[in-house]
Formats: C-alpha cells, sequence, structure tokens
C-alpha cells in the first residue's frame, strides 16, 4: 500500500487476497489451536455452576416467546436446543453457546484466512485461542457468543461481497446472506443496531471516495441485505408492538440512562475492563491494524477491493467502540458489550503483515498472545481454586457458587408445610428466583419480588396471586440490606399473611469464602390479597 505524495510506506500493511502463498503447515496449526480451544471452553461450561444471569436465560427457555424485556428471544431458543439434548444440567445450559461460539471461531479464521491466505488464518486461530475475553465470555449461556457468530457470518457476507462485486448475481446473494445474518443478530442482542450502522457507514465512505468511477457499492445490494434483515428480525418487532416497545425502552434506559458516578470513572472502568479481558499487548495488536485500516482509505483512493473490506471491517470496529465510550460518559458499561468490536479487528490484525519492520510486528503478536494465555490460564486458575485477593461480593468466579445450599435450606422450608397446601418459592431479584427455579429438584415456578430491584422478565409473567390459593405458603429469600424487622418487601407482604417468620440466614459460599448471606422467610396463610401495585413487583 503506498500514499500520496512523498510520504514514506506506513510501518504496518496488509496482505492481499490475491497474492498470498499456500501453507498446509499453517492452516493445520491453526485448526489444531482453534480445536484445543474450544476444548477448554466446554470443559469450563461442563465444570463450572451457573451464574444467576444464566439462569435467568434458561427461565426464558421454559417460556418460549418472541421477545423478553431485556433481550430478544435467541438465548432462550439457543438453550432450550442443549437442554432438549443434555437435560437442565450446566453443560446443557451452555451447550447451544458454545457450539455458537465455535462456529464463530470457525468463521472469523476461515474471513482471515480468505483476505490473508493461511498465515492469516493461523494468526486469527491464535488470537482467538488466546484472548482471555473469547475463552471465558464463549463459554458461558449469554447472548454474547449467538450474537458473535451471526456478526462474524455478516463479515464473511461482506468479504463475499467485496470478492464478487463484479458478478451481479452473486453480490446479490451475499447481501441476502448478509442481511439475513444481520437480521438474525438482531435477535440475538439489539447491539448489532450498532453493525448495521457501521455497514451504512462505511458504504457512504467508500461512495463519496470513489464517486461515480464504479458502482460500488451498489445500491440494489444493501437494499436486499436490508429486507431480508427486516424478514428475520419481524417477530421480534411485532413482540415489541404488542408490549409497547418495552424492550428497547428497557435497553435506551439501561444503557443511556444517568446514573451517579463520574464519567471518568465510567471511562476508565471501561478501558480496564477490555485490558483485563483483552490483555494490554492484544488490545494494541487489535488496534494498530485498525487505526491503519482507515487512514489508509482517507490516504488511498485507489480501487482496491481489499482495502475497501478493511476499511469496512475497522468503521465496524470502530463505531461500535466509540458507542460505547459514549455510553459510558453517562453510566457504567459492562466488559463484555465491546466483544462485537473486536470481531473485524482480528481478522485485520491477522492480515497484518509487519509493512516495513514484519520481524518487530510478529515479535509484538507472538508477546501478545503469550500475555494472553498466561492471563487466561491465571482467571481459570483462580476459578478452579481462589487465589487472587479480591472482594468476594464481586469476584465473578464465585457469582455461581452457594446457591445449591441455598435450594436445600428453601426445599426443607417447603416440605414442613402444612397439610395439603402447596409451597411456592420467591426471590427478591432474578437472580435468586431464577437460581432456585434451577436448583430445586423439581424446577418450581417461582416469582421475583422486591420493591427495589430492576425490572426484569419476572414483571411480565403471570405474578404469585394468579397461581396460589388461600392458605398457600410462600417461602421467600430476599438479601440482608436492611434490619430484618423493617424490611420493606416483608412490611408490605405481611398483612397478606396469617404468619410471617424468619426461618434462616444462609451464607452463599465457596469453602471458606462466604461472598452474601441471604434471608428466608416463611408466609403461611395466604390470605388471597395482595399489596397495591407498585409497593412489590
Amino acid at each position: 500500500m503506498v500514499t500520496k505524495g512523498t510520504m514514506p510506506i506506513p510501518p504496518l500493511s496488509f496482505t492481499t487476497m490475491r497474492t498470498h502463498e499456500s501453507d498446509t503447515g499453517a492452516r493445520r496449526t491453526a485448526w489444531a489451536v482453534l480445536a484445543v480451544a474450544i476444548a477448554v471452553r466446554v470443559l469450563a461450561a461442563a465444570l463450572l455452576p451457573l451464574v444467576p444471569d444464566e439462569t435467568y436465560y434458561w427461565e426464558w427457555s421454559r417460556h418460549l416467546a418472541a421477545g423478553y424485556l431485556d433481550h430478544p428471544p435467541a438465548i432462550a431458543l439457543v438453550i432450550r436446543l442443549g437442554t432438549a439434548l443434555l437435560g437442565p444440567t450446566a453443560l446443557g445450559v451452555r451447550l447451544g453457546s458454545v457450539l455458537a461460539g465455535a462456529l464463530a471461531s470457525v468463521v472469523l479464521v476461515r474471513v482471515a484466512g480468505a483476505l490473508g491466505g493461511d498465515r492469516a488464518r493461523l494468526r486469527a486461530a491464535a488470537i482467538i485461542a488466546c484472548m482471555p475475553l473469547a475463552q471465558l465470555g464463549l463459554a458461558l449461556a449469554t447472548p454474547d457468543a449467538t450474537l458473535l457468530l451471526w456478526w462474524a457470518l455478516v463479515l464473511a457476507a461482506l468479504a463475499a461481497v467485496a470478492r464478487g462485486r463484479d458478478e451481479g448475481r452473486a453480490a446479490i446473494v451475499a447481501w441476502a446472506l448478509a442481511g439475513a445474518a444481520l437480521g438474525a443478530a438482531l435477535c440475538t442482542k439489539y447491539t448489532a443496531f450498532l453493525l448495521a450502522a457501521g455497514v451504512a457507514v462505511a458504504l457512504l465512505a467508500l461512495r463519496s471516495v470513489h464517486g461515480s468511477r464504479r458502482s460500488a457499492p451498489d445500491i440494489a445490494g444493501p437494499c436486499v441485505a436490508v429486507a431480508a434483515a427486516l424478514f428475520v428480525f419481524a417477530p421480534n418487532l411485532i413482540w415489541n408492538a404488542a408490549h409497547g416497545w418495552v424492550s428497547f425502552a428497557y435497553q435506551l434506559a439501561h444503557g443511556l440512562a444517568l446514573h451517579r458516578g463520574s464519567p471518568l470513572a465510567h471511562e476508565a472502568r471501561l478501558l480496564g475492563g477490555q485490558l483485563g479481558l483483552v490483555s494490554p499487548l492484544l488490545f494494541a495488536v487489535l488496534a494498530i491494524p485498525l487505526w491503519r485500516a482507515l487512514r489508509a482509505h482517507r490516504d488511498d483512493a485507489r480501487d482496491d477491493r481489499d482495502g475497501d473490506i478493511r476499511f469496512t471491517f475497522a468503521t465496524i470496529a470502530a463505531l461500535t467502540w466509540l458507542a460505547f465510550v459514549l455510553s459510558a460518559l453517562r453510566s457504567a458499561v459492562e466488559p463484555n458489550w465491546q466483544a462485537p468490536a473486536y470481531l473485524s479487528a482480528i481478522v485485520l490484525a491477522a492480515t497484518c503483515d509487519g509493512g516495513a519492520r514484519p520481524e518487530r510486528w510478529r515479535t509484538l503478536v507472538r508477546a501478545a498472545c503469550a500475555l494472553g494465555v498466561a492471563m487466561t490460564i491465571g482467571i481459570y486458575a483462580h476459578a478452579v481454586t481462589p487465589f487472587v485477593p479480591t472482594n468476594a461480593a464481586l469476584d465473578p468466579t464465585l457469582a455461581g457458587f452457594g446457591w445449591d445450599t441455598l435450594a436445600a435450606h428453601v426445599a426443607a422450608a417447603r416440605e414442613d408445610a402444612p397439610r395439603g397446601a402447596a409451597s411456592w418459592v420467591a426471590g427478591e431479584r432474578y437472580q435468586e428466583a431464577s437460581e432456585l427455579a434451577f436448583q430445586l429438584p423439581d424446577r418450581p415456578v417461582t416469582f421475583a419480588i422486591d420493591v427495589h430491584a430492576r425490572a426484569s422478565q419476572y414483571d411480565l409473567w403471570p405474578p404469585f396471586p394468579r397461581y396460589a390459593r388461600i392458605g398457600e405458603r410462600l417461602v421467600l429469600v430476599l438479601g440482608l440490606f436492611t434490619d430484618p424487622e423493617h424490611d420493606p418487601v416483608i412490611a408490605a407482604l405481611r398483612p397478606h399473611f396469617g404468619r410471617v417468620a424468619l426461618r434462616d440466614v444462609v451464607a452463599l459460599r465457596r469453602g471458606a469464602i462466604i461472598r452474601a448471606r441471604r434471608r428466608i422467610w416463611v408466609l403461611d396463610g395466604w390470605r388471597g390479597s395482595w399489596p397495591e401495585a407498585g409497593l412489590v413487583r
């Protein structure tokens, strides 16, 4: 790649999809590296207990719908598939996400190979295998793994569009596949709107550079893609329309609402989370080629298909990242939200050959992968045997422990109910309600009842009075945020039951580490009434 005028050749350049050489050894090594990485994820998925968000999504899979308050429906369908095959086990709940993450990795490696050859394929596999975010996040039952699969398929389709631009029918088919994958991504997580925005911005920028010298990007292809995306996304749109657009409103409030805290602190947390989950050196390896790809578009207006697709990939990544940087000015951003931005960045890094300093670039990539492996091993080791001093309440590796003990105490409280009276179960928030639903042997219907918890899908499902009969028991699990005699939930519910008693205080622990405690209340003799709307959910 050259620059205008007498400027020197940039220190980084990219291989081209028309000049790369075949390297069978590199290709085989790439697939071997990827296979090992996927095997590690499967093992982690089978051994680590489910965290509350995962049991919450598992609850969705028992109530299939075209939408939910927090997210579109794909995660529920994916979990339903896994549990249909392996039952309601940790691996069963996570199976679909693990498979989606594995397929996303394969697609991404193939895209890198198509653009940069077998050596690029190997670099992409190594980066994926060594990135803590990929190795940890793709082992969990969250919407992210499935989102990354569809996101990667959109990137693959865009690369196909670039390769087949002069072949009208092939390009239209590629655009249609890109649109269908985008629609599926939107049915997984609304973050996919940023993918659509990134593609649109890139197309407009490319048209402004290339002008009328050629028909690309042709308008027909993108229109076909939009139609395909809307067709696939239509069920969720219909569901939202029928529910007052509650899901869109929730996500906008969740991501953009003004909360307490310093914007500077939010941005520091955002950056710190990325350095921790990506690793500092891998973060640099991904950022540098991305920046170069954006600059190449500005400095070189040649008719270069390779450059166009790299600029498109870079635009998608940069816009996705920028969206969360701006969101962090108002509220805290979770570390996993930026994960889709790294997909196209991985392709750019894998196809970067180092330009005038190839050895220095390869050394940096190797060092970044080594550091990433060390960090991943350290995190997994801490998850198996905690050794890093942390705040137990905030340590994500401890979030799945202790719920089985709590469920055993709740089961005992249900068993000594008056003869013939059903015993229902409720939690303070969706976390307690969903973990108890999963951990209790009969996997009962549970409820989330609180005056302070954020809205959840439980608010859209039938409440306790729709199920219970007069005289029945409610076993309620609450936190320790207030004095038990002045707990606002108990105060609101006490007039509606014949007897209310505190039964147990249970520690959620892993070995000697206690990360939280919960109170188990027994409310006997339901009187058939319920607090006014707004006092409890």
